[in-house]
């Protein structure tokens, strides 16, 4: 039995104004707009301007709403956690920008790293450390400029993805509201499929990693999309068999927003109906770790006290993971 609950209790969001639509796409490869909507339904993607504008911008803003939104003074936030796989700089950490820019004074500040399911990991680990007793007030944050590291060059990845960021805060309570149960899984032997191939320290940049354009998004996309699909309807059935959950206790089913096939098949496999699934890709596209909380952003309104949510998703790794959530509060 706990002592304490990590309870969600504001959420921001901000995703950038410049549209980059299916057509936009069509002028850089060769592909349709029909080609894009029926494989991922995605019509249109943000992109943040600017070349030295990075994912801590939209983090910062996204935070600031959080802040105005929940009263909540910045110098009682005590840990920042960033979810980014595509930080301002290699150090230091993207929170620490966030924190110092947003004036969490008091807060001590990481990134985390675990590609799309990131925003799951940090959660988790956000909620850990508020039911250990120690710590009331978290904000976690997923920001993701996905542009920077996209190849226009490439058809079968450069429709995939957008920038985007949100931000959630977690409290302490006594409550049976928050985050009720989390599962993290990592099977390494999906390494090859999905990867940023250069500019680490295993593979440093070079004239010839940027000749070969290995500083982009690769992935082997049949075999990202069967491992996701299995992994994302087991994370959400073991959630669902671990806390005596019956389909129609499940008020939300917030998927990672990848792909539309693979959230027609967790709707198909969990009998759950499509007005109950968030699902806001068509907008953004991919957002990496930062597509479930802008879900979250978007239908805060219609958000109630007591919803019970699955969150699930699947990314680079391969990492994967869902959580139980017990929203904690009515539209404010």
């Amino acid at each position: 039995m706990r002592n304490f609950n990590a309870v969600i209790t504001g959420v921001g969001g901000f995703v950038p104004e410049k549209i980059v639509t299916n057509e936009d796409i069509c002028k850089l490869v060769d592909t349709t707009d029909e080609w894009i909507i029926s494989r991922t339904g995605i019509k249109e993607r943000r992109c943040l301007e600017g070349s030295t504008t990075g994912s801590s911008y939209m983090g910062i803003k996204a935070v600031e709403e959080l802040l105005k939104k929940t009263g909540v003074n910045p110098e009682e936030i005590e840990a920042v956690i960033c979810s980014t796989t595509t930080p301002d700089y290699f150090f230091p950490a993207t929170a620490t920008i966030i924190a110092h820019q947003c004036g969490l004074v008091n807060a001590f500040a990481f990134d985390l790293s675990a590609a799309c399911s990131g925003f799951i990991f940090a959660l988790s680990n956000a909620s850990s450390l508020i039911e250990s007793g120690k710590y009331k007030k978290i904000i976690v944050v997923a920001s993701e400029k996905m542009t920077s590291v996209t190849d226009y060059q490439d058809r079968a990845t450069c429709p995939l993805f957008g920038d985007g960021s949100a931000a959630v805060l977690l409290e302490s309570t006594t409550e049976d509201y928050g985050v009720m149960d989390s599962l993290l899984h990592t099977d390494g032997t999906g390494f090859a499929n999905l990867q940023l191939r250069a500019g680490g320290s295993a593979n440093p940049a070079t004239y010839g990693t940027i000749d070969r354009r290995e500083h982009f998004v690769y992935q082997e996309g049949q075999a990202v999309f069967k491992a996701a699909v299995t992994r994302l309807v087991e994370s959400c059935e073991e959630m669902k068999t671990r806390n005596n959950l019956k389909t129609e206790d499940i008020t939300w089913v917030v998927p990672h927003q990848a792909n539309m096939r693979i959230i027609d098949a967790i709707a198909r496999h969990m009998h759950i109906p499509h007005e109950q699934i968030m699902v806001n890709i068509h907008k953004y596209g991919n957002t990496s770790s930062a597509t479930i909380p802008i879900c979250l952003w978007e239908w805060e309104d219609k958000l109630r006290k007591g919803d019970v949510l699955i969150l699930s998703a699947f990314g680079a790794g391969f990492t994967w993971g869902g959580i139980y959530l017990k929203w904690g509060y009515d539209p404010k």
